[in-house]
């Protein structure tokens, strides 16, 4: 992991919030500069050539109108004791960092760890029935043998009585919020906020004042899915929310479960809908999934440690150079990779990393694969 300075920090917070830069841009604009900071600090020819720069964006970038807004959002950050998790932070969740619209920074409050054990995400309607808490309750009560952390939304019906069982069953969990820290929404959930901080608590990719927009939701699915090793249905019409998070779910190559429910009942068309379609797996008790997953085979907690896991495939690729086994270390872990990825997980600037990967290439290593991709021979 690199450590970021405080300088960068804010720099990036800046390139978050600058107008017109999303998530995906500020990563390449990083990887192809070399920092937040060189960002800001390029000429605009030199952003001109970074493939998705227009005119426009290099203009607004030169203007560095995000960096009072960076230095304030930062400061207010550790004042009020909100944790920031940048991308290339030890505490940033692993589970994100393949994915390619992570998040370049997370919000966090309370006692989040993204990093430990198993991880399940739980989703439905807001609009839950009495048979619906009982199974969402019944859920997380036989989740508390794995130790798994619930992640969910912390919206009305059964996110919230999945964040709340989880307190009472003393289990971790992690609400994820479309709004920031400072807007909790709904603010009837504010007080299940303060009781979930003592084993869990809330995160957003927004800055701290943001208002719950209408399109902030689906980004808010995004992270859910992410963090979730298998995500569980438990009541949810044709659309809405919990089927965005579904969709995201199974294009990050994660498992997906459905509580079955009654037939002609609004808040079962979406769960019986992906059982019929096998976009996901019938749901029918906890130990049955945890049987199906192989949650039994890994129940001791250093197996869980992703981090660990990583970082215990160093020793496979002794003999090279420590730039290199740390590239051939992430190909072995997520499989092929394109360019900008490794650049920006790895930390290692575009020119010299295409001379390690040329290097590797030489050696019978890595190939070079379509679309800028690399993976291991």
């Amino acid at each position: 992991m690199v450590h970021l300075s405080e300088e960068e920090k804010i720099c990036t917070l800046a390139l978050m919030h600058t107008p017109g830069i999303g998530a995906i841009t500020v990563r390449q604009l990083i990887s192809y500069c070399g920092s937040a900071q060189k960002v800001f600090a390029s000429e605009s020819r030199k952003l001109l050539k970074i493939p998705g720069v227009g005119e426009k964006m290099a203009r607004t970038i030169r203007l560095k109108s995000g960096i009072a807004f960076g230095e304030q959002e930062y400061n207010t950050c550790l004042k009020s004791g909100t944790h920031l998790h940048f991308y290339m932070d030890a505490t940033y969740p692993t589970r994100l960092k393949p994915l390619y619209d992570a998040p370049i920074v997370l919000y966090s409050r309370g006692n989040v760890d993204f990093n430990r054990g198993l991880s399940v995400g739980i989703v439905g309607t807001r609009q839950i029935s009495d048979y619906g808490k009982r199974v969402t309750e019944a859920i997380v009560r036989d989740l508390s043998p794995y130790d798994a952390t619930v992640i969910s939304g912390l919206a009305y019906g059964v996110d919230i009585t999945a964040h709340r069982a989880c307190v009472k069953h003393n289990l971790s969990t992690i609400g994820v919020l479309a709004s920031g820290l400072n807007v909790i929404y709904p603010e009837a959930h504010i007080k299940s906020t303060q009781e979930m901080m003592v084993r869990g608590g809330i995160v957003t990719e927004n800055a701290l004042m943001t208002r719950p927009d209408f399109m902030r939701f689906p980004a808010r699915n995004r992270i859910i899915a992410g963090l979730a090793d298998v995500t569980i249905v438990v009541e949810s019409g044709l659309k809405g929310g919990s089927m965005i998070t579904v969709e995201f779910s199974l294009n990050y190559h994660r498992e997906v479960y459905a509580v079955p429910g009654n037939l002609g009942q609004a808040h079962s068309e979406g769960c019986n809908a992906l059982i019929r379609d096998n976009k996901a797996s019938l749901f029918t008790a906890v130990e049955d999934m945890a049987l199906a997953l192989g949650w039994h085979e890994r129940m001791d907690p250093e197996l869980f440690d992703l981090n660990a896991t990583i970082g215990g495939q160093q020793g496979v690729f002794d003999g090279f150079s420590q730039n290199e086994g740390q590239v051939l270390s992430m190909l072995y872990q997520h499989g092929p990779m394109q360019l900008d990825e490794i650049a920006w997980q790895s930390g290692l600037h575009l020119n010299t990393l295409a001379n390690i990967l040329l290097s590797l290439e030489f050696q019978g290593m890595v190939k070079s694969l379509p679309g800028k991709k690399y993976g291991l021979i």
